[in-house]
């Protein structure tokens, strides 16, 4: 079994260009869970650390880009704030990717953990360079 003494992890980079969130979503999410080792344990953070670039040219399938909302609230009587997925694309790429891996993680201290393992960034410049990312193919991922 792995441990966090025995885990080596390894830094990937994602292309999210002309991807359909969700499928994208579910491939990262199992890259920053470590489930594609054979050495997976579901209680150690056995996960590669995983940079995505192109986050804003992620596209949803349907009419979800204008039917889709994403919700926050402020913890106010009546401070509950709806948004559309094509105006959270616009102001903050970044947070489609985001919400949709955080919602396939475990809901736990690890869960948390992995998250942050997880790198997004809207255009193609990341600042991660110095850690010589591998390119994954997203179709070789099953």
């Amino acid at each position: 079994m792995a441990n966090k003494a025995t885990v080596t992890k390894q830094w990937l980079l994602v292309d999210a260009e002309n991807e359909t969130l969700g499928r994208l979503a579910s491939k990262i999410a199992m890259l920053v869970r470590g489930k594609h080792k054979p050495t997976f344990t579901p209680h150690a953070d056995c996960g590669d650390h995983v940079i995505v670039i192109n986050a804003g040219k992620v596209h949803l399938t349907g009419a979800k880009m204008a039917d889709k909302e994403y919700q926050r609230f402020s913890g106010y009587p009546g401070g509950r704030t709806v948004e559309l997925a094509h105006n959270l694309l616009r102001r903050k790429p970044e947070a489609l990717l985001e919400i949709a891996v955080r919602g396939m993680l475990p809901k736990t201290r690890l869960g948390r953990a992995q998250f942050n393992n997880l790198h997004v960034v809207a255009g193609t410049e990341h600042k991660h360079g110095a850690q010589n990312p591998r390119t994954v193919d997203l179709n070789s991922i099953k």
